[in-house]
């Protein structure tokens, strides 16, 4: 008997759980058609074909073998000449905010293994940023810091939108979609920056795939590898202008196909409504 009120009492807490979770997707989707975000200056890629990246961040790049690695392989899958030209590099630090990076070092040429400059500069915040105002300050003045060293070096760029958190994160909230997308698109503009939609992406795919896992399941912030490789698709549908549906990279055989083509169609779907493109 009192194992089976154990079970029970797992169940119930298992169900309540994704009742809340379906409840903040619901309410993300009501407000997102309810309020009028900012939209992107910047709707095109900027550098065409960069084969010079520099990804800056925190675990959220990491995670899963580092986004950067994945991009560059879908990147590779559907240009072979690309491919051999691609140099990426990633400076993560865990639980960093931007201001935690040096920027004028980290893209200094040759400082960090890249003889030439770096054409295209990806920044990504804190998950938290965008939930006070003062760590959104904090965030507008150091993105407007980097962009200086940036475009200094001949870079471009661009804004890395997060996710927003999911059950079980303690932080968990309807409007922080909202918020997140609000921050990443103001700040952009202000900037001229290019903004990746991953934030959207993710919460396009869990109204579409409701039980699908792109986030990590112990902390609801960090992505699975699903949220990764939908990241990576996000990312090359908006830095390259690349339609990732049909792309071939499966993360070596780790997603079937069915839910790769769904993620890719996702991202796609994604940038083309946020960019305005066809």
């Amino acid at each position: 008997m009192e194992h089976l009120l154990k079970l029970n009492n797992n169940a119930i807490r298992h169900s309540f759980g994704k009742f809340i979770f379906m409840l903040c997707v619901c309410s993300m989707a009501t407000i997102h058609f309810a309020t009028h975000a900012a939209t992107p200056v910047v709707t095109q890629p900027q550098v065409d074909k960069p084969a010079r990246v520099l990804f800056v961040g925190n675990s959220y790049f990491y995670y899963n073998n580092s986004l950067h690695n994945h991009v560059r392989r879908m990147v590779g899958a559907h240009n072979a000449e690309l491919d051999k030209r691609i140099q990426y590099k990633s400076a993560t630090i865990g639980g960093a905010s931007l201001d935690h990076h040096n920027m004028d070092w980290l893209t200094m040429p040759g400082k960090i293994g890249v003889k030439e400059p770096f054409e295209l500069v990806i920044l990504a915040g804190n998950s938290g940023d965008a939930l006070k105002e003062s760590s959104r300050a904090k965030f507008a003045q150091t993105v407007a810091e980097h962009n200086k060293v940036i475009v200094s070096r001949g870079a471009k760029t661009a804004l890395y939108m997060t996710p927003a958190y999911v059950p079980p994160h303690k932080e968990l909230n309807p409007q922080n979609m909202r918020k997140i997308e609000d921050m990443y698109v103001t700040v952009a503009n202000d900037n001229q920056a290019l903004v990746i939609p991953v934030g959207l992406a993710f919460e396009e795919a869990y109204r579409r795939y409701p039980d699908m896992k792109l986030h990590d399941k112990e902390d609801g912030s960090h992505p699975s590898p699903l949220g990764t490789y939908l990241a990576a698709s996000t990312v090359v549908a908006s830095v390259y202008g690349i339609n990732p549906v049909g792309n071939t990279y499966s993360m070596f055989s780790a997603i079937d196909s069915k839910t790769a083509l769904q993620l890719q169609q996702v991202a796609q779907d994604v940038v083309n409504k946020f960019f305005g493109r066809k």
